[in-house]
């Protein structure tokens, strides 16, 4: 198997370059994913979070799509929000656990690190986003 490796990586550099770039991608993200100090939580711990340690939800979609639907008294922050320290009223929620959610589950890990150095002790992401939440039936307010 080896010796037909070589010939392989000769005929096709571009195909083995990229092969080699997603090795490389999915080995970072593992593991700045295992060390990192915020971790995802699943729906169901969403919604014990928030029922029982009044956890507040930061959803960081745009302001239109927040208002097409999202969790019941989230706070509307955009990524560049957090990242330049525009916390508004979540600087007094420092306390409280605090869940970030995107559309999906892939764009909150940067604002949820940007808050954790922040000052935010317990922050973790809601896995897979408001799309998981969606998906599950679970209720979205509209408007607001």
């Amino acid at each position: 198997m080896l010796q037909e490796i070589m010939p392989f990586v000769s005929k096709h550099p571009i195909l083995s370059l990229a092969w080699i770039a997603l090795l490389v991608a999915v080995i970072v993200i593992t593991f700045n994913s295992r060390f990192s100090k915020v971790k995802e939580v699943s729906r169901g711990e969403a919604t014990r979070l928030i029922n029982k340690e009044d956890a507040v939800v930061v959803d960081t979609r745009s302001r239109d799509d927040f208002h097409k639907g999202h969790l019941a008294n989230a706070i509307n922050l955009t990524a560049s929000e957090i990242k330049s320290g525009n916390l508004g009223d979540l600087e007094k929620h420092k306390a409280q656990p605090i869940i970030v959610a995107c559309a999906n589950g892939t764009a909150s890990r940067e604002p949820a690190e940007n808050l954790n150095k922040s000052g935010f002790d317990n922050v973790v992401m809601l896995k897979e986003g408001i799309a998981g939440w969606n998906g599950e039936n679970l209720p979205l307010v509209r408007g607001k």
